[in-house]
């Protein structure tokens, strides 16, 4: 393609980026709870009057792929009948969402009576009631123990807010002074990127910024291409295994087989396992996400990195996986946990690619994709005070690379999650964090070693407060590439100091008194290549 006006494109695509991370520093600055203001965990996002994403924060890769399924599924609900004031809204994965705790708004923008652009601003919330609090209970075996299911809706219409909503999630939540305030965090987000994308319309006019992101989103799918030509044809395919799903001792297989033939890329999901009781596969939309965030690594490796985070390079990007895996599950499968089924397939993807191009891709990285939740009452309060506490270490470190050691205490680039400072939690929650360390001799050996795995501790100070643990690794540790070794497994104990406890599964619901303690220990990175002759095996850290 022939870009007409290359100044007005790099301008355009700089202002659509800086308004989404507007947004994002608005979000942050007007909530409430340590999952969005701590962990980070939310995502902003500016759409095209077509629904195509054009400008993205820096957030997490996970949401932005299902921001335009989650405003499709809201423009299916209410064909020719968005209107100025709007706010839509929706967190159901099987109408467009990722999980319950995920909660999508967007606001259409309107200059005068033309429909000019949207803006999304989603975020995991605290707690979206269900069985167990915080909303990620791996143990639930269909979605409707899972929490509130908001299908498609408007949270305002024409600027009048939806009371009966704002009525229900106050009731349905465990802790809705937090959960409301990140709600309206989010909307304060939307009123600013609202506010900015006027001024780009006033500078463009309406179709001037319309034919100025239609070229954004073709001159990026062109840029995507051209860098997936330099890749080498053909088709590989790569298995990396779930240890269980918390109800069954099976494992379960996530097979990768992308296939590359000129300009495209096709990631295919058949052999995969079905899907399973447990809640921690993804929905479809979730899975696509997850293999455009990877190529779009991938693509960086090769100094392909500036190619604008637009819908433009999802488009010679290619994802199947068949109905009722694990990968692409059906109704009523539940998915609060869905973040552990996330990694495991972008590790399997990332070991496809590995074999594409060994020398530019590391061993997998560290991390057992732990969730944890605590939550109880506070029974000294009249009446009895509820509290919730989640945090996420999807990753910890990063795979040995080629040339390279992998990094400690490091994600390895998917996540984009912050960890909960121990003050912020000893602060807020009857919670005393005893240790947070790097965990020696942890990691994969090999020619370069992966990073070293970590070790949290926490001592619980009040009595009754229920323990959610998400994890995995302790069966399938993660993978070293061309001889590189697997490092320790993942470990969790309750009371390590008793010499009656015995570890605890990798996943698990449980009750602790005041003064128990929660001990968990992540498994560092796998190691790439060879250990030389003579280096010492790695023991399991105790």
């Amino acid at each position: 393609m022939r870009v007409s006006d290359p100044t007005r494109l790099e301008v355009v695509k700089n202002s659509l980026e800086g308004i989404a991370e507007g947004m994002a520093l608005t979000l942050v600055r007007t909530s409430r709870s340590s999952v969005v203001r701590q962990s980070l965990d939310f995502s902003t996002g500016v759409l095209s009057s077509k629904g195509e994403l054009t400008g993205q924060g820096m957030c997490v890769p996970v949401h932005l792929g299902g921001m335009m399924p989650a405003l499709n599924a809201c423009l299916a609900r209410y064909p020719g009948k968005v209107y100025p004031g709007d706010i839509l809204a929706t967190n159901d994965p099987y109408e467009g969402g990722s999980h319950l705790p995920d909660i999508f708004l967007f606001k259409p923008i309107f200059e005068r009576d033309t429909l000019v652009g949207y803006n999304c601003a989603m975020s995991h919330h605290t707690d979206i009631g269900g069985r167990v609090a915080g909303g990620n209970a791996c143990d639930s075996s269909e979605i409707y123990q899972e929490g509130l299911r908001i299908p498609p809706l408007k949270l305002f219409e024409e600027g009048v807010a939806n009371e009966t909503l704002f009525r229900i999630l106050e009731k349905a939540v465990r802790v809705p002074d937090i959960v409301l305030g990140d709600l309206k965090g989010q909307i304060a987000g939307l009123y600013f990127g609202e506010r900015e994308y006027l001024k780009l319309v006033n500078r463009y006019g309406i179709e001037g910024l319309e034919e100025a992101t239609e070229e954004l989103l073709e001159y990026s799918e062109m840029l995507t291409r051209n860098a997936i030509r330099s890749l080498p044809d053909g088709e590989w395919t790569f298995t990396d295994y779930i240890d269980d799903d918390g109800f069954s001792e099976e494992p379960i297989a996530i097979v990768s087989t992308l296939s590359k033939e000129d300009d495209e890329i096709h990631v295919d999901f058949t052999g995969t396992s079905p899907q399973c009781k447990g809640a921690i596969q993804p929905v479809f939309q979730t899975t696509q996400g997850m293999v455009y965030a990877v190529t779009k690594c991938i693509l960086g490796t090769l100094g392909f990195g500036d190619i604008p985070n637009t819908a433009g390079y999802f488009r010679p990007i290619k994802v199947t996986a068949p109905e009722g895996t694990f990968l692409n599950p059906l109704p009523p499968a539940p998915v609060a946990a869905r973040a552990l089924g996330c990694w495991r397939m972008v590790q399997s993807l990332f070991g496809a690619f590995a074999q594409m191009i060994p020398e530019k891709v590391y061993a997998c990285s560290g991390g057992n994709e732990l969730g944890v939740g605590f939550s109880g009452y506070d029974k000294s309060k009249t009446p009895w005070k509820p509290w919730v506490q989640l945090e996420f270490h999807v990753e910890m470190a990063m795979g040995g690379r080629p040339g390279m050691d992998g990094i400690d205490a490091q994600g390895a680039g998917l996540g984009n999650l912050a960890n909960v400072p121990v003050e912020v939690e000893e602060t807020e929650q009857p919670l005393f964090v005893e240790e947070y360390a790097i965990l020696e001799d942890s990691e994969g050996a090999g020619m370069n070693r992966g990073g070293a795995g970590m070790v949290r501790q926490w001592r619980f100070t009040m009595d009754e407060t229920v323990v959610q643990v998400r994890s995995d690794r302790m069966k399938f540790q993660p993978y070293g590439l061309f001889e590189g070794e697997s490092p320790a497994p993942t470990k969790i104990v309750i009371n390590p100091s008793d010499p009656e406890s015995e570890l605890k599964p990798s996943k698990f619901l449980a009750s602790v008194k005041k003064g128990d303690v929660l001990r968990v220990q992540w498994p560092g990175g796998g190691g790439w290549g060879r250990r030389e002759a003579g280096e010492a095996d790695r023991s399991d850290p105790e």
